[in-house]
């Protein structure tokens, strides 16, 4: 039985396997409530695989009260997704909107020093869980000046927001911090052009940033415009990721169908657009059910955007397919390291870092995304290389790739036969996935970087040895 990778693209059948293919995610925002909503659950479990919390996780549910959290409808949320190796974006940190009343009246250091504890106390409460967070939302103002929204946060001080992503970055290191605002999508817009400026200013001073969410609520007075995959492609461009947050489409028939296929070929063409998440399920949903805006009618069918979302998705370019003979960036010997033999426990310690690949609290959960961390020879870190090139923990899970493409992430998962936790273990140092010919690849080497696929380059950043633990 071959273990290479098919080297033609069949069309999936459903949303999540459909942008896979490109190695990219399609999720929806999930109401903890209609989690017991069977038909609701059934069209959530099969097309996506990404989790935004619509509501549950913003500062008025997770802190009603100052320094009380409560976290148990964003944990419903979190653990559905977890559990079936999900990607969860956190939405939101810090927020002018939907404060308790406790934040509202207050001001000044009172509420800078409230602020960041709650960005801290939230990060750090989920910390290893969270793809992606939405750091801060939408502080911007709307019409032609530019400026930045007149808000009680900004009134601490025009520096609050760095304040707050450097926050969430010592609290959660391995998850990916996103600025996200609505009415951004058109490159000539006044406020698009002042939060393009606030990011490369974030990057010319190393203020931790690696995305911008781009809600995308598209009805007739902030309509979708051609320049759209400008705007995406511009922001990319200054070495951040993308993503599409809150897709929403008001109308119907052919032109809500096509103009759904016009963001997602937009996406598609710019290579850091890394996933789409449309902002919830059905119609009736839809916190704009009147526009009829989604995928989904009321009923659960599938609409024409629907049908058009997913031809545009399985006509994306999977990216180059890995040579038989070449798994890793050059030509090199599979196989074992020499002091790694098949059956042995070992840490994995990456060249650059001297650190091993962990799993975070030593979960055994499925979909937990694996990390660097010191090495300290406990369970968490022994890996052993089996016979069958799978590289299992606990004796009973597996190193997984969730997906193929650039990005993917690295996960434990329930051992199985798929290739996707098959692994060669190369002379060079590289460790490729059988099913994507990709390196895992890690982007920092600080205690939380997570692990990821990525197209093999050779670097110390992509380079391993396994050392066996006595």
């Amino acid at each position: 039985m071959s273990l290479l990778p098919s080297l033609a693209q069949a069309a999936e059948t459903t949303l999540a396997a459909a942008a896979n293919q490109s190695g990219r995610y399609f999720g929806a925002a999930v109401a903890a409530n209609k989690l017991s909503d069977g038909a609701y659950t059934t069209i959530l479990n099969r097309e996506f695989n990404s989790v935004t919390p619509e509501n549950e996780m913003k500062i008025d549910a997770t802190e009603p009260q100052q320094n009380n959290f409560t976290f148990g409808n964003a944990d419903r949320i979190v653990n559905h997704a977890l559990s079936r190796g999900w990607k969860v974006r956190g939405h939101t940190l810090a927020w002018h909107s939907q404060q308790p009343e406790w934040m509202r009246n207050m001001s000044g250091t009172a509420l800078r020093n409230a602020m960041l504890n709650h960005v801290t106390r939230v990060a750090t409460y989920y910390r290893g869980k969270i793809d992606s967070w939405d750091v801060v939302n939408e502080a911007f103002e709307d019409g032609n000046s530019g400026a930045r929204r007149d808000s009680n946060l900004q009134r601490t001080g025009n520096d609050w927001i760095e304040a707050a992503f450097r926050a969430a970055r010592a609290a959660d290191p391995g998850a990916k911090l996103c600025y996200n605002d609505y009415n951004t999508d058109n490159w000539t817009w006044a406020k698009t052009q002042a939060v393009y400026r606030m990011v490369q200013d974030f990057k010319q001073r190393g203020v931790p940033i690696d995305c911008v969410g781009f809600q995308s609520h598209f009805n007739a007075q902030s309509a979708y415009n051609s320049n759209y995959r400008t705007t995406l492609s511009s922001f990319a461009a200054l070495g951040v990721d993308v993503q599409i947050t809150e897709l929403d489409i008001e109308g119907s028939g052919t032109t809500q169908a096509n103009t759904y296929r016009s963001v997602v070929n937009d996406c598609l063409a710019v290579p850091r657009c890394n996933g789409i998440t449309v902002w919830g399920i059905r119609d009736s949903d839809s916190w704009r059910s009147y526009g009829t805006p989604l995928l989904f009618d009321n009923n659960g069918n599938k609409k024409q955007a629907y049908t058009a979302t997913l031809d545009a998705l399985n006509s994306a370019d999977p990216g180059p397919t890995p040579t038989p003979t070449t798994p890793g960036p050059t030509p090199t010997t599979p196989g074992p390291t020499p002091t790694a033999p098949p059956g042995s426990a070992s840490e994995i310690v990456g060249t650059q870092s001297n650190r091993c690949i962990d799993v975070p609290n030593a979960s055994r959960n499925n979909g937990t995304r694996v990390q660097l961390y010191d090495c300290n020879r406990q369970t968490n870190q022994a890996w052993t290389y089996t016979a069958n090139r799978q590289l299992q923990v606990y004796g009973n899970m597996c190193l997984d790739a969730a997906g193929s493409g650039n990005g993917a992430a690295v996960q434990i998962y329930s051992c199985h036969s798929g290739t996707n936790q098959q692994w060669n273990v190369n002379s060079n140092g590289t460790i490729t996935g059988v099913q994507s010919g990709r390196c895992l690849d890690v982007w920092s080497t600080i205690n939380g970087a997570q692990i990821q696929l990525y197209d093999c380059h050779g670097q110390t950043n992509q380079q391993f040895r396994l050392t066996p633990i006595a």
